[in-house]
């Protein structure tokens, strides 16, 4: 396919299939034990915070690990930065199912696959700028986000299916291989970039880790950007860690709080489907992240106050489908507004951000969860108000100057094409 002077490879699908292939894994791998919290505890005969620890390591090895990961992935390449990331996600997979009853093992090995996370997870922007024309930029990145969310689904949904099955050592060992599988998948279909890049040279991308930095940071509308993904994802993380636990006080099951959990990810992907195409096709990426922050905040006003059972479904399906397609948005809109930074820099310092404030909106839900009823509303109303915060400040982002000039030249080359009206 030929857009003006350069030109677009269908293989630009298979890298972008590979890529999803190993991050849905590396995420099915970081949830896997929070559907089976009280199987694990028996199993490892450990307390329930030692099997949270599995999951919370990610969050933590993400603050430690994201930069140099980005530095990697900047100087090196796409091929061996996640290239690292896969041969951690596949070896470390398949040693969680080989540590048997060992809690130490197990530990050792989420630390492994936590490690590869930045590693993986910073570059969807990398491949997209590498491989695709920047309209179809954020429809890259919002499918790469989406195998993240089928990842985290797949691990909620299957995961306590294989252990009834198989066992816990059965369920991982299955999980084992699928991360080889994937790994392998990935180190045989990856190449670093096409033969031409897809887009004109005022449009790739050129600074260094340590430039980007300086750069990035100087943006005033991505320090905005910054601080709704803080407040963004830390609501997001907070929320499905305690979902349960949110909603029992009003009498809600734990199956309707599964429920609810359930269609929060699968409005998601759904939502990472549909805006990012929309965002793309428009050539607008503020106006869609206003909506997107604006939605989730009333589905978030929802599950805090929802007594019947099918507001709080319709809450979380609001929840989830704004909340998570604003990611692959936000993601692009950051590596176009601090163009000629790395993509790789700007991705991992917005998903820097919602690790942070994960972990500290999940131990803050905790903290102040009322000591009488465990209600945790007074948590929700003060994440409200950020989210409020977070709507004024998305009213303060300026439009995308790359992707306009992208639109101006695509109206300027239809109007030369065109024929003169007689």
């Amino acid at each position: 396919m030929q857009q003006t002077n350069f030109k677009v490879y269908g293989y630009r699908w298979i890298m972008l299939s590979a890529y999803m292939f190993i991050a849905a894994v590396n995420q099915l791998m970081w949830i896997t034990f929070a559907p089976i919290t009280s199987d694990a505890t028996r199993y490892y005969g450990v307390s329930d915070l030692k099997i949270g620890l599995l999951s919370m390591c990610f969050m933590i090895v993400y603050v430690v690990v994201s930069i140099p990961a980005s530095a990697v992935i900047d100087k090196f390449g796409i091929r061996i930065g996640i290239g690292f990331g896969t041969v951690l996600t596949g070896f470390f997979g398949l040693m969680r199912g080989l540590a048997g009853a060992n809690y130490n093992m197990l530990l050792l090995s989420q630390i492994g696959i936590a490690i590869g996370q930045p590693f993986i997870l910073n570059a969807i922007t990398k491949i997209a700028a590498r491989w695709f024309t920047i309209e179809e930029r954020a429809t890259a990145s919002g499918l790469g986000t989406l195998a993240m969310y089928i990842g985290i689904f797949a691990g909620i949904a299957l995961t306590p299916y294989l252990t009834i099955g198989f066992g816990i050592k059965g369920m991982l060992n299955i999980y084992g291989i699928i991360s080889v599988v994937s790994a392998i998948t990935f180190l045989v279909l990856m190449k670093e970039g096409p033969p031409s890049a897809p887009c004109p040279p005022d449009q790739e991308e050129r600074f260094l880790v340590l430039d980007s930095l300086k750069h990035t940071l100087r943006s005033k509308d991505f320090k905005w950007l910054m601080l709704i993904f803080f407040i963004g994802l830390g609501v997001f993380n907070g929320v499905t860690t305690w979902i349960e636990d949110i909603v029992k006080p009003r009498g809600f099951s734990s199956i309707q709080a599964g429920i609810t959990g359930g269609l929060m990810i699968l409005a998601g992907i759904l939502g990472a489907i549909i805006l990012p195409v929309l965002s793309d096709h428009y050539r607008k990426r503020t106006p869609f992240i206003i909506v997107a922050v604006a939605g989730a905040t009333l589905g978030l006003a929802g599950i805090t106050f929802a007594t019947s059972y099918w507001l709080l479904l319709a809450s979380g399906t609001a929840l989830g489908f704004f909340l998570l397609s604003s990611g692959p948005i936000g993601f692009q809109y950051g590596a176009e507004i601090t163009y000629p930074a790395s993509e790789g820099t700007s991705n991992g310092l917005l998903i820097l951000m919602g690790q942070i404030s994960g972990i500290v909106f999940i131990f803050c839900m905790d903290s102040f969860k009322s000591a009488l009823t465990g209600s945790m509303t007074r948590s929700l109303i003060v994440l409200i108000g950020f989210m409020l915060i977070g709507i004024f400040l998305s009213t303060r982002l300026k439009e995308s100057t790359l992707i306009s000039k992208d639109k101006d030249q695509k109206l300027s080359d239809k109007q030369l094409s065109d024929p003169p009206l007689v």
